[in-house]
């Protein structure tokens, strides 16, 4: 892991720089709020593919969805409270209903939003995602997989949903053997004592954990679940077998997110005991994203501290 911390909205701005460079057809739509998205940096250098829409998300989406319509491949940004919740019905039936080729960025998700509040702090957009038919959910964890995200999602033919941060995190995936693909977790550490299935922010923050129950004599496996929807069963149910027992966590509602995914996969193929840790049933509140982490017990100690209570 790397001492240089970067936020993947940050990521997601570069990557549509990157991508706008080799790709004619790409264009970036954002609703008043292009330099909190980071989409204004891809408006710098193309100023003639960004749309700004103004503060009308539902527009938007059917702006997009109009442009995909046409054979181009348009990126729609905002919060994701905005890009989920708001856009909802849009995101359903202008998009994903007639299967368009349109990727939707939402930045600003989880609780580490920070000072913006319960408002701002969306925890059920997993789950609203999710639940769409023919919809890709991406959570990447760092600036290295977000970058890679983007790009997967640009050459996946059909909507997709990716999920970023505003809060400056680690970067993870550093290493020449990294790889990414839309549907394929990614075992960073083999373990034989409990499986630890991370997503977002929360995979640094589970490695960290992993190592303190390693000091206790805790094996813990972990694995970073990047692709909430399709999720890499296989894997997860490998690592069950192996294990017998199942931490999964998330900067999200514990309903219908990581957990959600995980404990149906589960339930149908290798019934495990099992532990969500995340969100539980409550709205958010306004304070700085790492003191908000800490009380909710979804930095590397309160992990810790929940699993060896779990074992």
């Amino acid at each position: 892991m790397s001492d240089v911390k970067i936020a993947t909205r940050d990521s997601y701005g570069n990557a549509l720089v990157e991508l706008g460079k080799e790709h004619d057809d790409l264009f970036v739509l954002d609703a008043d709020l292009a330099e909190a998205t980071k989409t204004g940096t891809f408006k710098k250098a193309f100023p003639e593919r960004h749309i700004d829409c103004g503060i009308q998300e539902c527009d938007m989406v059917g702006i997009a969805a109009g442009m995909a319509a046409t054979g181009k491949v348009p990126f729609c940004s905002s919060f994701a409270m905005f890009a989920a919740g708001r856009a909802y019905e849009q995101v359903r039936n202008s998009v994903a209903y007639p299967h368009f080729n349109v990727k939707i960025g939402a930045t600003h998700a989880g609780i580490s939003v920070g000072e913006d509040g319960a408002s701002h702090q969306c925890l059920e957009d997993l789950a609203l995602m999710r639940a769409i038919p023919g919809m890709v959910v991406l959570n990447p964890a760092d600036d290295i997989e977000a970058k890679a995200a983007v790009r997967a999602a640009y050459e996946y033919e059909g909507p997709v949903y990716l999920r970023f941060g505003r809060l400056a995190v680690p970067v993870i995936n550093d290493n020449a053997e990294y790889k990414f693909e839309i549907g394929k977790g990614i075992t960073l550490k083999e373990g034989t004592d409990v499986t630890i299935i991370a997503t977002g922010l929360e995979v640094g923050e589970s490695l960290e954990a992993a190592k303190m129950l390693e000091a206790d004599g805790v094996n813990a496996e972990v694995i970073n679940i990047h692709t909430i929807k399709p999720l890499d069963v296989d894997l997860v149910v490998k690592s069950a077998a192996k294990t017998g027992k199942v931490v999964t966590v998330e900067e999200h509602s514990v309903i219908g997110g990581l957990g959600g995914a995980v404990a149906e996969a589960l339930a149908e193929h290798c019934p495990t005991k099992m532990l969500r840790i995340g969100v539980h049933d409550t709205f958010g509140e306004s304070g700085p994203a790492v003191e908000l982490l800490k009380k909710y017990e979804l930095d590397a100690a309160g992990i810790y501290k929940q699993i060896k209570a779990f074992l």
